[in-house]
């Protein structure tokens, strides 16, 4: 059985394309293990009644010294049957070899 907390993403984008396919299957144990310590949630709740449906990457960054990153990207949603979406760019730092998601910010 594949495992995607045994994979570490190469890059910020990587991990946020692995981040979005975990909300698609629901997975929270990985949403958890990729979010930064200092930031993460002790729990999070994926609501059954939201189904994800694509997913556009605007751009991505990398610093110069590359430990941090972001992803600028376009969710697409239903939810009670109805189309939505949420545009957000998220932050990303990596420690020792791994990248992690730390926040972001969702335009209204």
């Amino acid at each position: 059985m594949y495992h995607m907390e045994k994979v570490h993403a190469p890059t910020p984008e990587a991990l946020m394309r692995s981040r979005y396919a975990a909300y698609v299957l629901k997975k929270a144990d990985y949403l958890l293990y990729s979010w930064f310590p200092d930031t993460r949630p002790a729990e999070l709740e994926l609501g059954d009644d939201i189904k994800w449906v694509g997913l556009n990457i605007l751009g991505s960054e990398l610093s110069v010294d590359g430990l941090e990153g972001t992803v600028e990207f376009i969710a697409k949603y239903k939810i009670g049957g109805r189309a939505a979406k949420m545009t957000e760019k998220s932050h990303f730092v990596r420690h020792g070899n791994r990248w992690y998601y730390v926040d972001g910010d969702v335009a209204e």
